[in-house]
């Protein structure tokens, strides 16, 4: 998030065919809670493609990449950061939230997002193997859960730019208009892409 040490969000494991909704879901809730990059490891193309798009039409700052080999990404931020993996297995967040976020405010942060199963050496590398919940649930939405409790909600706050459109808050219906606050749409039609 602006002003702040990086956090990227790095997703193993991804299955083509089977994870493609999955890991597009994983960047754009990355980008959308606070994170300022998401990692696919795979191939993930079309992932990509889709969280860049959404980034062109509704703001950024965030970036998204591709790579075929997560080990030297793991040694990088162990080195100059602090590496976080969200296991259903992991210490309860609610005991190591001060401690990540302590961890964040002296350097960049990676937090490991896996979809099958995960090789252990990624736990080992984890200086925080954290768990939203110890109970069987979605990727999404334990990322979800943590980036909101590193943050503390200030990432609902986030200020983007370089928009194209944005989403006009109410309480009944759908409005997008551009982002220079121009003439909108309203209606049931759904202008942001797989956000929903």
């Amino acid at each position: 998030m602006q002003g702040e040490h990086e956090v990227a969000v790095l997703r193993l494991g991804h299955r083509p065919g089977r994870d493609d909704r999955m890991t597009t879901h994983v960047g754009l809730a990355a980008r959308a809670l606070g994170a300022d990059r998401a990692i696919l490891v795979g191939r993930t193309d079309q992932s990509r493609r889709t969280v860049r798009d959404i980034t062109d039409r509704f703001g950024g700052p965030f970036e998204v990449e591709t790579t075929d080999e997560y080990r030297p990404i793991l040694r990088e931020y162990g080195e100059r950061g602090t590496v976080v993996h969200l296991t259903m297995y992991g210490e309860p967040v609610q005991a190591v939230e001060d401690a990540v976020r302590d961890a964040h405010a002296e350097g960049p942060l990676l937090v490991v997002v896996g979809a099958e199963k995960v090789p252990f050496e990624v736990y080992e590398a984890a200086e925080f193997n954290v768990g939203v919940t110890n109970q069987p649930h979605s990727e999404v939405a334990g990322l979800a859960v943590f980036l909101d409790r590193l943050f503390e909600g200030r990432e609902l706050d986030r200020e983007w730019i370089d928009a194209e459109k944005q989403v006009v808050p109410q309480a009944i219906g759908k409005r997008v208009e551009p982002a220079d606050g121009g003439t909108g749409t309203d209606g049931t039609s759904d202008d942001g892409g797989s956000t929903g």
